[in-house]
């Protein structure tokens, strides 16, 4: 049974796939009356399920005539893909981070399901075990080096 959250995340990338659109703005109290939760339930999946390291860019405007717009972010296909990787990895990591874009690499077919649960285990907080800074810190050098050598062999 899927809960509002992933409900409300169906529904907005099938808008995505429907309007073959990389960019769609929603009415957030529109939104929530649609189905039927809290306009906070609408901030939530904003933040968890189209944050920047998932590949989105959301803006809101507030007020009357309020919106919320949603941004796909194109991963470049070319030279600059490691790089831009890289920056999106950045010098920390949380672990919900670094699944979000080893998730997003493989829903870009970027890398192979195999790859991607390599990656997984390699970021895990449950072998990581150090204290959070150093962890983020080192997750994000772990993170970083796999996929330049993953990324090394398409460029």
């Amino acid at each position: 049974m899927l809960n509002v959250s992933n409900i409300i995340e169906k529904h907005l990338k099938e808008i995505f796939l429907k309007n073959n659109t990389s960019m769609i703005e929603i009415r957030r109290n529109e939104l929530a009356e649609r189905f039927e939760c809290a306009p906070s339930q609408i901030n939530y999946v904003m933040q968890t399920r189209f944050s920047l390291e998932k590949g989105y860019v959301v803006k809101s405007k507030r007020g009357g005539g309020g919106f919320i717009r949603i941004q796909k972010i194109d991963i470049p296909k070319q030279r600059s893909l490691h790089r831009a990787v890289l920056q999106l990895v950045g010098d920390e990591a949380s672990q919900e981070q670094g699944l979000g874009i080893i998730q997003r690499l493989h829903d870009e077919r970027i890398i192979t399901n195999r790859e991607k649960q390599m990656l997984k285990a390699a970021i895990s907080r449950d072998i990581l075990d150090y204290e959070m800074i150093q962890r983020e810190k080192f997750r994000a050098k772990i993170l970083s080096s796999m996929l330049a050598a993953i990324l090394g062999k398409e460029l």
